[in-house]
């Protein structure tokens, strides 16, 4: 059976497969209105004729919750608690800025719904919704004519059995159910609610989607057997029908193949302390990875919060197709705006507004003969007549390599100070990492950030412009589960009660991998969020007899101090159950030509001054032989640029190396 990656991106979705036991990339350019087009097109050219396993990192729900496309949600709550996700937090987002708007709630008020229940903090029942009240109820959410609905009752986490009931009689709609004991049986309610009314405000677009992507998968695969996977925001792909149950898992799926990915090559060269940097045509996705992938269990989207496990993954406006402007200052900013696949950079041939990719080409960083293997040409002539008509009609006075240089030197910093926030933010010195760089336009900026920010080598793997994809092909079956228990803790351990749930989390893992009929096989790792008794957020800690003393040392190195003595609460237990793919050890074998290919010159701008650079097919660079920059590497997928003064070389593992300092 034929197994195929796809990474849909904001410019190109990318494809990897494995033919003849090598490693295959395919880019084709993506299609917004409808992702499943540009997928089947590039099922059409990769020539699938038979049984197919696609697996799939989508935008769909990202996009969807960023244009606030989504469903008309319906939210059934605890009588009294209908407005707490509009109320939130209180905090505010720009403390000084008294017109600062705050993001609105995906469920108008019309459409929030109470039910006279109550449960208390310990999961006793002291009131149950009566028949009379559910009756009521479901006329009332069938008048308002959602299209899908979000359960989420007060202390459902500690007890669902009114959950249950209120689902119960609302099976009847016929709507998709999001329900919060399922979903996410954890305390804070805010963050609870609101990742459950997010799960229902996707699930009819994503479901639409995947089961239209399943249908032109088996038109594809000509009536074959044809399944599809789908690459979640925690770093491991599910089944489809998980996926489009819980759609809230999937708003990080292309982002998280890349941080999966480049911890999977950077290993193969020894290298465990890294910092992803996916630059792609839209966006730029940072995470930082110490010796193994983390997630988190609190993040914003959007502005929303997301309780369900998801890669630390920042992501900033910041791409090839960002879009450059003057301001009303006239100072020079790049993005979040950005071309996109339609109509793109300027060099694309449509495109009629400078950026980024445009900036690079002007600076003699982009060959335009040799853009995606020489399969597309870029068209510098059309970029220096429109870039420079477009300065004239902003009275600008810049050169054209003056404004390029300014380009890259703003989406540069753009890009730093979001590495700053996964690194320095975190407690880490970025100088101890190794930045692997990836996605289309990553190797053309790579260099000078790790130069910033004081990294000490970069890491270009192969199929650098693919890496997504690639990390999603090698990617686990990953599920998470847990359960927010608020034990306060003295000098010892509660063990066996420890124990024990954790034991019914792993029931539940067992029974969902049965019912999708994963093979055997499944590892477990169990985690515990933990705190001193009287603060409001948590650490996350391995589950061990070592616990207090881990999380001890964990807080000192976060924030600088610790309480050995002090009372702790054990808040959260976490599992994740973890299903080792048949591809986790899939190499990239170079394609490398018997016969040396020649070397061009060319001219490269650095730091305002074109020098001579030579340019190197990837394929033609002999493993181990150090080369002098500066540099441009050009391969099928992507570009790299070397400075002056640095060295770069293969490694045994086909990963491009580059010494920064």
């Amino acid at each position: 059976m034929l197994r195929i990656a796809i990474d849909t991106g904001g410019t190109f979705t990318d494809c990897v497969w494995t033919e003849g036991g090598r490693v295959r990339v395919l880019k084709v350019f993506s299609t917004p209105a409808d992702p499943s087009q540009a997928i089947l097109e590039a099922l059409r050219v990769i020539g699938v004729r038979g049984p197919l396993t696609l697996l799939h990192g989508t935008t769909v729900a990202t996009n969807t919750l960023l244009q606030r496309k989504g469903a008309r949600v319906a939210l059934v709550t605890t009588n009294g608690f209908e407005d707490a996700i509009e109320i939130g937090r209180q905090a505010r987002p720009k403390l000084y800025d008294f017109f600062f708007d705050r993001v609105e709630p995906l469920v108008p008020s019309g459409f929030r719904f109470g039910v006279d229940e109550r449960t208390d903090c310990d999961g006793g029942v002291l009131k149950a919704p009566s028949t009379e009240e559910l009756r009521a109820l479901v006329q009332r959410v069938k008048a308002a004519d959602p299209e899908a609905v979000a359960i989420s009752l007060l202390f459902s986490f500690a007890n669902p059995q009114n959950e249950r009931v209120v689902a119960a009689a609302l099976q009847g709609l016929g709507l998709p159910l999001s329900i919060s004991h399922q979903i996410l049986p954890e305390f804070r309610e805010y963050e609870r609610t609101s990742t459950v009314v997010l799960n229902a405000y996707l699930q009819p677009i994503v479901q639409r989607y995947l089961e239209n992507l399943e249908l032109r998968a088996q038109y594809a695969s000509r009536g074959k057997a044809a399944r599809v996977f789908v690459m979640q925001s925690n770093g491991g792909i599910t089944a489809l029908s998980a996926a489009a149950r819980e759609p809230v898992r999937t708003v990080l799926s292309g982002p998280a193949g890349g941080v999966v990915g480049a911890a999977a090559v950077a290993h193969r060269s020894e290298v465990h302390r890294v910092i992803s940097f996916d630059m792609g045509g839209t966006s730029t996705d940072v995470a930082l990875v110490d010796r193994e992938v983390h997630t988190s269990a609190q993040q914003e989207l959007a502005g929303l919060p997301v309780g369900v496990p998801m890669l630390d993954i920042h992501t900033v406006g910041a791409g090839g197709g960002s879009i450059a402007r003057f301001d009303a200052a006239g100072a020079l900013r790049v993005g979040p705006e950005s071309a996109g696949a339609d109509p793109g950079p300027i060099c694309y041939g449509r495109g009629t507004q400078p950026t980024v990719t445009d900036a690079n080409l002007l600076l003699g960083r982009l060959r335009p003969d040799r853009f995606l293997g020489g399969n597309f040409s870029l068209d510098l002539e059309r970029t220096c007549g429109m870039v420079s008509a477009w300065l004239k009609r902003n009275h600008s006075k810049l050169s054209l390599e003056q404004f390029a240089s300014g380009v890259v030197r703003v989406v540069n910093a753009t890009m730093e100070k979001a590495i700053r926030v996964v690194s320095v933010e975190r407690g880490y010195d970025p100088r101890e990492f190794t930045l692997v760089a990836f996605g289309g336009a990553g190797g053309l900026h790579a260099c000078d950030l790790a130069d910033a920010l004081g990294i000490p080598q970069v890491i270009v793997p192969a199929l650098p412009g693919a890496l997504s994809a690639f990390g999603i092909l090698v990617s686990d079956v990953v599920k998470n589960y847990s359960r927010t228990v608020l034990w306060r803790v003295g000098g010892v351990l509660p063990r066996t009660d420890m124990e024990r749930e954790f034991r019914r989390l792993r029931d539940l893992a067992e029974e969902g991998f049965r019912k999708e009929r994963w093979p055997r096989g499944v590892r477990y790792q169990s985690s515990v969020d933990i705190r001193y008794r009287g603060q409001g957020y948590e650490i996350n800690v391995p589950f061990s007899d070592k616990l207090l003393a881990s999380f001890h040392a964990e807080h000192a190195r976060r924030y600088g101090y610790s309480h050995p003595g002090r009372e702790v609460e054990i808040v959260t237990l976490r599992l994740r159950a973890n299903l080792k793919s048949s591809q986790a050890k899939l190499t990239v074998q170079s394609s490398r030509a018997k016969t040396k290919s020649a070397v061009q010159k060319t001219s490269v701008v650095f730091l305002g001054k074109a020098v001579n650079a030579l340019v190197y097919d990837r394929d033609s660079l002999r493993p181990g032989k150090k080369y002098p920059g500066p540099a441009v590497v050009t391969e099928y997928s992507a570009t790299t640029v070397v400075p002056p003064r640095l060295r770069f070389w293969v490694d045994s593992a086909e990963n491009l190396i580059i010494r920064v300092r």
